[in-house]
């Protein structure tokens, strides 16, 4: 890993003897997205997971990690994290409250250790993709180690093709 720079996050997997590969990749400011990271890496955007902080009406901060591809389903992540209403934070609050900008969040490292949650499909492979901390660098990691190590719950966390249907 020769001019790669570790971040945070890869030095607190390392601490904790977790295995990795840090993954660069160029950043383009305009697309930010996990769409745009998978093609960039010409991975399956089902195993390119983004972070998305959510504030819960009464439980306060917490995690969601889902695909890439997919829409959060902000009444599913309430109900994973015992709230009857979840929102998203707003953008100017990310850094303050994680550490970590937009397109540089990672379920790790966060200032404080916060609830977190995976969609159900993450431990389906056998490695997936999430932020290690910056714009441009990627964890390839295998889901399961991850989610014991931040402590995370799996459940459904993401709209499905009736709950889009039922809203419009």
């Amino acid at each position: 890993m020769k001019g790669i720079q570790k971040t945070n996050a890869a030095r607190l997997l390392d601490r904790a003897g977790i295995a990795y590969t840090l993954i660069p990749y160029p950043v383009d400011e305009e697309h930010l997205d996990a769409g745009h990271i998978a093609e960039t890496l010409g991975e399956d955007i089902n195993r390119v997971f983004k972070t998305i902080v959510l504030r819960g009406e009464r439980t306060g901060l917490f995690v969601c990690v889902v695909p890439g591809n997919a829409e959060i389903d902000l009444k599913k992540a309430a109900r994973a994290a015992s709230d009857k209403k979840a929102d998203l934070i707003a953008m100017r609050e990310l850094l303050p409250l994680t550490g970590y900008i937009r397109g540089g969040c990672s379920p790790v490292g966060m200032k404080k250790p916060l609830p977190t949650y995976f969609h159900s499909t993450a431990p389906d492979f056998e490695e997936i993709y999430v932020s290690a901390g910056q714009r441009g660098l990627q964890f390839r990691i295998s889901p399961t180690a991850l989610i014991d190590y931040v402590g995370a719950t799996v459940t459904d966390l993401i709209k499905d093709s009736e709950t889009e249907e039922a809203e419009q």
